[in-house]
């Protein structure tokens, strides 16, 4: 894999590689939850979150979490679940539910009139609670969703956030990143913008590069729930051959200084490893006795069969960015309304049935 052959570079060749491969041959992919190699372990800021602040973000006390760093990939860090149990369950059904609601954006506006886009879950849930295994059924809605954007929305025709193009963003997801965030030593850290992808058994992400954040000193935060998949992480220039790793429901990845510009991709994604319909993580209750100012809810039992139906082959990716550092601001734009539509080879959202998926980044 790091030779070219027919022109294709080192990084495409692994993609294609683990994209095409019979899932049995994953010997070369890091698993976190078996480390060793190239893996070593990683220290956390534990004073810089408290336990209260932890528990109210549905996490466990830092001091519990394990983060892991790469040999070769200065400031990259992975977190194995470090969800309190039943707690990925809230993001997974705020994911569904209420983040692809209006005014937040998606995939669907672009080819919908807005009429027919607004409450994809009221729309979808009755048909998805009772999907069944065929293949030619048809999809609801929140099986054809593909990306969410919020708070600064990516343009992605010019690549750019703007300031007229922006709402509210969420709040329980802000404190959920700003934990995460302090307790790998970036304290102050600002969810602005946040990039959804809604991923199946048959998607993929292409090779690209997050560097559309005017501030890249601030890490870019990646939230995984449901079915795992294979991540690549590359280097500066595509000719480098990446490393495979295993995401599994509720992993976190940390990319900061040198590794907040390298080359990433998800060449695929697969059935959780402990072979049941969903990991074991997701099948956990959340606790009846939340702390005082939690922004955990607890999800009714009807909400969440539906939300089991969904990620029975499904995985859910968020991804927060701090775009603007502390009293910047955008630079003066002309003639752009800040909601382009063109995607480009090396940033969308792959399909191996259907190829006209508009762009995603992680």
């Amino acid at each position: 894999a790091l030779t070219r052959e027919g022109g294709e570079d080192a990084f495409r060749r692994l993609f294609r590689f683990y994209r095409q491969r019979d899932a049995s041959d994953l010997r070369g992919v890091v698993d976190f939850s078996a480390p060793g190699g190239q893996v070593f372990r990683s220290q956390l800021s534990i004073s810089s979150v408290s336990d209260q602040d932890a528990y109210r973000a549905g996490l466990q006390p830092v001091s519990q979490w394990k983060a892991y760093g790469l040999s070769g990939y200065p400031g990259f860090i992975f977190i194995p679940n470090p969800f309190l149990p039943g707690c990925q369950r809230h993001w997974v059904k705020q994911c569904l539910k209420l983040y692809p609601e209006k005014p937040n954006v998606c995939n669907l506006d672009l080819h919908m009139a807005p009429e027919k886009t607004t409450d994809l879950w009221g729309q979808s849930k009755e048909q998805l609670r009772r999907k069944g295994s065929s293949k030619w059924e048809p999809r609801s809605l929140l099986e054809k969703l593909r990306w969410v954007t919020l708070g600064y929305h990516y343009n992605w025709d010019t690549k750019k956030y703007s300031a007229n193009h922006h709402t509210p963003f969420p709040s329980d997801l802000a404190f959920l990143s700003e934990q995460v965030a302090a307790a790998c030593g970036f304290r102050g850290f600002q969810a602005q913008a946040g990039i959804l992808n809604y991923y199946h058994f048959d998607s993929s992400l292409g090779i690209h590069v997050d560097e559309s954040e005017l501030d890249h000193s601030r890490p870019l935060l990646s939230f995984s729930f449901g079915q795992s998949s294979i991540f690549l992480l590359g280097g500066l220039k595509r000719e480098e051959a990446p490393t495979a790793m295993f995401m599994h429901s509720g992993d976190i990845m940390v990319m900061s200084g040198f590794s907040r510009l390298l080359y990433h991709a998800v060449p695929r994604v697969l059935p959780n490893p402990e072979g049941t319909a969903l990991p074991s993580c997701l099948n956990q209750a959340l606790s009846s006795d939340l702390p005082v100012g939690s922004v955990i809810e607890h999800s009714s039992d009807e909400d969440w069969q539906v939300c089991a139906k969904y990620l029975q082959s499904s995985r859910i990716n968020m991804t927060i960015r701090q775009v603007l550092a502390e009293g910047q601001k955008f630079p003066e734009e002309s003639g752009t309304n800040g909601k382009g539509q063109a995607p480009s080879e090396d940033s969308y959202h792959e399909n191996s049935k259907a190829k006209r998926h508009k762009p995603n980044r992680v």
